[in-house]
């Protein structure tokens, strides 16, 4: 069984994976965005084929913690989510995580190009790891 981070965007979803244990987790691909049905499906897929147990779904708050338009259309896809599979869907606060997954690319000396191809994968790592990394610290 796996857990699957999201970072839903505006024209790209970043998807990672972890183990249920959460010992690793793994940048996996990203899903270029065309229409809510078609990104569902996508997402689907990868749950069905990943024997995926949880989904985390990154929610971009501001950085004074208010919901605005991004974070509303990732709480609608995560409603949406919800709706067609049986498995939790949960939102995590994933303010910087876009900021650190760049910030990291840049200090490995990786190009511009590439950089922004791995991006999105990236920040649903990040986004994930952090969720793990709580929820362990809130059991110990």
């Amino acid at each position: 069984m796996a857990i699957l981070g999201l970072d839903y965007g505006e024209k790209r979803i970043g998807v990672a994976l972890a183990n249920s244990e959460g010992l690793l987790v793994i940048p996996m691909t990203i899903i270029e965005r065309t229409r809510e049905k078609a990104d569902l499906d996508k997402v689907l897929a990868l749950v069905e084929g990943y024997e995926v147990e949880r989904i985390i779904v990154g929610l971009p708050l501001s950085l004074d913690g208010a919901i605005g338009k991004q974070a509303e259309e990732a709480l609608a896809f995560s409603k949406a989510l919800s709706r067609h599979i049986k498995i939790p869907v949960d939102m995590w606060d994933e303010r910087y995580s876009t900021v650190d997954a760049e910030s990291l690319f840049l200090d490995a000396g990786m190009k511009r190009e590439k950089r922004r191809e791995r991006r999105d994968a990236m920040a649903a790592a990040i986004i994930l790891q952090d969720y793990i990394d709580n929820k362990k610290a809130h059991q110990d």
